[in-house]
C-alpha cells in the first residue's frame, strides 16, 4: 500500500503564494505519475497539474502560468508551487499518485487533502 503525507495548505490573501508538498511512502517499486487535484465546495474534483516520472507536466488552463508542479524522485515527493493566488483557487487540494507495485500491477492512491483558502 501507498501512504501519502500532504502539507503546506493554509490561508493566504489574494496575490499571495503557497507551496504544497506530498510525500509517498510504503511498498512500491516506482512512482509513475504524480499530480494534484482540487475540489471546491459544491463542485466536482478537478485536475490541477500532473507530472510524469520523466518530468513531463500538464496543467489545467486556469492555473497555467501561476502554478508549477515539480517532483523529487529521490524523496518520492511532489510539490505544487502556487503563485498569484485568486479567491477562486480556494479548495481542498488532493495529492494523487500512480505506482507500480509489481511487474504488472499498479496502484492508484489519494492523499487526505489539504485546505487552501484565498481571501479577497
Amino acid at each position: 500500500q501507498v501512504q501519502l503525507a500532504e502539507s503546506g495548505g493554509g490561508l493566504v490573501q489574494a496575490g499571495g503564494s503557497l507551496r504544497l508538498s506530498c510525500a509517498a511512502s510504503g511498498s512500491f517499486r516506482s512512482i509513475n505519475f504524480m499530480g494534484w487535484y482540487r475540489q471546491a465546495p459544491g463542485k466536482q474534483r478537478e485536475l490541477v497539474a500532473t507530472i510524469t516520472r520523466g518530468g513531463t507536466t500538464n496543467y489545467a488552463d486556469s492555473v497555467k502560468g501561476r502554478f508549477t508542479i515539480a517532483r523529487d524522485n529521490a524523496k518520492n515527493t511532489v510539490y505544487l508551487q502556487m503563485n498569484s493566488l485568486k479567491p477562486e483557487d480556494t479548495a481542498v487540494y488532493y495529492c494523487n499518485v500512480d505506482v507500480s507495485t509489481g511487474a504488472y500491477t499498479r496502484e492508484h492512491s489519494w492523499g487526505q487533502g489539504t485546505q487552501v483558502t484565498v481571501s479577497s
